[in-house]
């Protein structure tokens, strides 16, 4: 969902992704924002009027060129985590559907799966880093 919000003189564009998901990932004039929404003190009512303070701690993904992670040739992270275990290396063939590493995410292992087949260009993350929801794990070549 995409909002202009007007901060005094000043608009900016903001997107968010998912209401739902905890924590809110905003994009404010393309600059990420992971946003932790605190519902106890504010009354049902209210709620849709809250004011999201945007200060919040930036997401590791924005350092992550948008234009990569949605790329055909990249492979995202489908949701944050740690990093476990990498199965590929640059230069190895995969094909669709193999799981080339694993995320642990809540005590739970998450087999991350290739979504195309292909020669892999470059792993972009190591066995222990911690990778955000949406960033790019490695790249395949074109």
């Amino acid at each position: 969902m995409k909002y202009n919000v007007t901060v005094g003189e000043k608009t900016y564009e903001v997107e968010i992704e998912d209401l739902n998901k905890r924590p809110v990932i905003a994009r404010v004039d393309g600059e990420v924002f992971q946003v932790l929404v605190d519902r106890r003190e504010t009354p049902p009512a209210a709620q849709a009027a809250a004011t999201v303070d945007l200060t919040a701690k930036k997401a590791v993904v924005a350092s992550v060129p948008s234009s990569v992670a949605s790329a055909s040739n990249a492979l995202v992270s489908p949701l944050p985590g740690t990093v476990v275990e990498i199965f590929v290396k640059p230069g190895e063939e995969v094909e669709s559907g193999q799981v080339v590493l694993i995320v642990e995410a809540m005590k739970m292992k998450n087999s991350i799966r290739s979504v195309r087949g292909g020669v892999v260009k470059s792993v972009l993350v190591n066995a222990g880093q911690t990778v955000a929801h949406k960033q790019t794990l490695l790249e395949f070549e074109s």
